[in-house]
């Protein structure tokens, strides 16, 4: 993905680390940007040895946020062992950071860290996908704004594809055609603005929270179906690699 310009040259002199790699998340990902929206960006860094090993050690998570030519920026990194051990957990926020397709800037070291998700995912995942809907539908309930609602949408699909496939894909756009039929008409109106309120066309609240429902017993009945392991396979590949980089 293309960067405003500058954003990229800002970060490199603001961040104290190289960067394993570097990608879009947020509504940019969720196939759901407004003209207004943020850009989030997430990524690994590489602390070095002396930063480690030392008394003074280093940051696991730098986090910068500045105002860039009116958009906001908001980059988040984690040091490659935080990632990796974040990665072991039934998170699936870093499951899409990593295999976000808007790649900012990668690495080697980016390449096997996708090349091992397939051996990370398990069907355990789904709670987080399940938790995060819940958090979300609250919030839509609270504000009435688009982007929680399709935010709810977004994580309830994206967690049916990943117990059914064990493919991770964060796009709404892509997944919609197992959403309900009114969601790439939700999608449109989102671009307008990014804390929108629901539009006026869109169903009411009790067709919105029936959709809602069904996905979320569709979503459990997938977990339960699903052949994916309950834990992950690539434990010890991802130790490895950490080991190598630490060292090399």
């Amino acid at each position: 993905m293309n960067l405003p310009e500058g954003m990229a040259d800002r970060l490199a002199a603001d961040h104290p680390y190289p960067r394993a790699f570097l990608t879009v998340s947020g509504a940019h990902l969720y196939g759901f940007p407004s003209q207004d929206s943020d850009v989030d960006l997430r990524g690994v860094h590489l602390l070095p040895l002396e930063e480690i090993v030392g008394l003074e050690t280093g940051e696991e998570t730098v986090t910068l946020m500045w105002d860039h030519a009116g958009v906001e920026a908001d980059a988040v990194t984690h040091d490659l062992a935080k990632f990796c051990a974040l990665l072991l957990r039934r998170n699936g926020y870093v499951l899409e950071q990593v295999m976000s397709p808007l790649v900012v800037a990668t690495s080697p070291v980016h390449a096997e860290l996708k090349s091992l998700v397939p051996g990370l995912v398990t069907f355990n995942h789904a709670h987080h996908y399940l938790g995060f809907a819940r958090s979300q539908w609250k919030l839509f309930a609270r504000s009435r704004e688009l982007k929680p609602l399709l935010y709810t949408f977004r994580v309830l699909l994206t967690g049916v594809h990943l117990m059914r496939t064990g493919e991770v894909e964060a796009d709404l756009g892509r997944l919609a055609g197992d959403g309900p039929s009114y969601l790439p008409d939700l999608i449109e109106a989102k671009r307008a603005a990014e804390h929108g309120a629901l539009p006026e066309d869109a169903p009411d609240t009790s067709r919105l929270q029936d959709d809602i429902a069904a996905l979320t017993v569709l979503l459990e009945g997938e977990r339960e179906r699903s052949a994916l392991p309950e834990a992950p396979a690539n434990r010890r590949a991802l130790h490895d690699l950490v080991v190598r980089v630490r060292l090399g």
